[in-house]
């Protein structure tokens, strides 16, 4: 019944993303010259996500890195990795890529046992590599457009179609279930350090004003990911 009840749900997101979708084609233009008419309010919302990241999320993902060894945070990453198998396993099937999905969940499979619940990563030094995908991804392979770019609170930059996705990529997630509530929201906690721990040299990079540069970075990487990385060379005839 409980499954019945997830499905129900899962189809009643995707139509009114559907539906979503249809009304901001017709109120709100944006495409590939103009992906972010709602610039003004992205600005603030970019603000205010980054004056929290320096003030609350940099500094202690600066004192994990420095606490906890590069080996350990290497094991924490394969195992976050491997819960997201389970997503991976759904959208490559969605997305009509049958010999990634059974990849995927070989993958699932060999990790979570052999390697001791995704902690260590068999399956790779086996030849089966990793093939992420999201729903968002698979909203762009069933002909769901962008729609204007988005930054969310706490969250950081989106679109809205990548925005209501999120609620369908935590329904496939195994943390979704993992009870008590404080051990699973320790993991996600764990998740968030460990992931921006991992960016931390990245930032280097970073140039000019970075509202654009973190909102084009973004929409680069997003067009990257729905291509499978098969992007045109512009200067191919050069």
């Amino acid at each position: 019944m409980n499954k019945l009840k997830k499905e129900y749900c899962l189809k009643l997101v995707w139509l009114g993303v559907v539906a979503l979708q249809c009304v901001l084609a017709q109120s709100v233009y944006a495409d590939v010259e103009n992906p972010d008419p709602w610039e003004s309010v992205n600005r603030i919302t970019h603000g205010f996500n980054d004056g929290i990241d320096r003030a609350i999320l940099k500094p202690v993902a600066k004192a994990y890195k420095n606490v906890v060894p590069g080996g350990v945070r290497q094991t924490i990453g394969r195992f976050f990795s491997n819960l997201d198998e389970f997503g991976n396993v759904a959208n490559n099937l969605l997305q009509g890529k049958a010999k990634y999905a059974m990849g995927s969940a070989g993958r699932l499979m060999i990790n979570t046992t052999v390697g001791l619940g995704g902690l260590l990563d068999p399956a790779t030094d086996m030849g089966l590599l990793a093939h992420p995908e999201d729903f968002s991804q698979t909203f762009r392979v069933w002909g769901v457009p962008n729609g204007p770019y988005l930054v969310i609170p706490f969250l950081g930059p989106s679109t809205v179609t990548d925005a209501a996705s999120l609620p369908l990529d935590s329904v496939v997630g195994p943390l979704r279930d993992y009870h008590p509530v404080r051990h699973r929201n320790t993991l996600r906690g764990v998740d968030l350090v460990d992931g921006r721990a991992s960016v931390l040299g990245a930032e280097s990079v970073v140039f000019g004003d970075r509202y654009i540069f973190f909102r084009d970075a973004y929409l680069q990487r997003q067009n990257y990911l729905a291509k499978d990385g098969q992007v045109v060379d512009e200067f191919d005839d050069f």
